[in-house]
């Protein structure tokens, strides 16, 4: 049986809305609410426990990297999409044949200091980098080599 390489993500998520600290605060959630069908897609069929992700601010000021986390709990139907309460429910959405999945995450550390999205794109190797190009993908994949330029600069714990 073949082993299924380890892939790296970076999810974003608005601090106001969840930040790192409430990741850090609650150990494990479930990544709910995403709603484009491309990042939906690389939850549901490309990520797999022990994934890296890095933890990104969106809609900050200034928007960045915040942490590190890991994929604990692979695809599952996003059950805010069937609640009328949630701000996420889809009408649409059907629990017998879901629209919308999502992933479970797990804490694993803060940045010592934030990275900021300015400082990402004046690293010439991150040229490249699905944020730096379509930033506003919510799930988007990272090249092990991105992860490993990023991992090794100096704003980890």
């Amino acid at each position: 049986m073949a082993t299924l390489k380890k892939k790296y993500w970076l999810m974003k998520s608005e601090p106001h809305a969840f930040s790192m600290d409430d990741l850090r605060a609650c150990g494990v959630t479930d990544w709910d609410g995403v709603r484009n069908y491309q990042a939906r897609n690389f939850m549901r069929d490309e990520m797999r426990r022990g994934d890296g992700v890095l933890f990104y601010h969106s809609s900050a000021r200034p928007s960045g990297i915040a942490g590190e986390a890991k994929v604990i709990r692979e695809s599952h139907p996003d059950d805010t999409a069937f609640d009328p309460r949630d701000h996420h429910y889809d009408p649409r959405s059907d629990p017998a044949n879901p629209t919308w999945y999502c992933v479970d995450v797990q804490f694993v550390r803060a940045c010592r200091s934030f990275i900021p999205l300015d400082e990402l794109r004046r690293i010439r190797a991150l040229r490249h980098m699905v944020l730096l190009r379509r930033s506003r993908l919510s799930v988007q994949p990272v090249t092990h080599q991105e992860w490993q330029i990023i991992m090794a600069l100096p704003h980890w714990k």
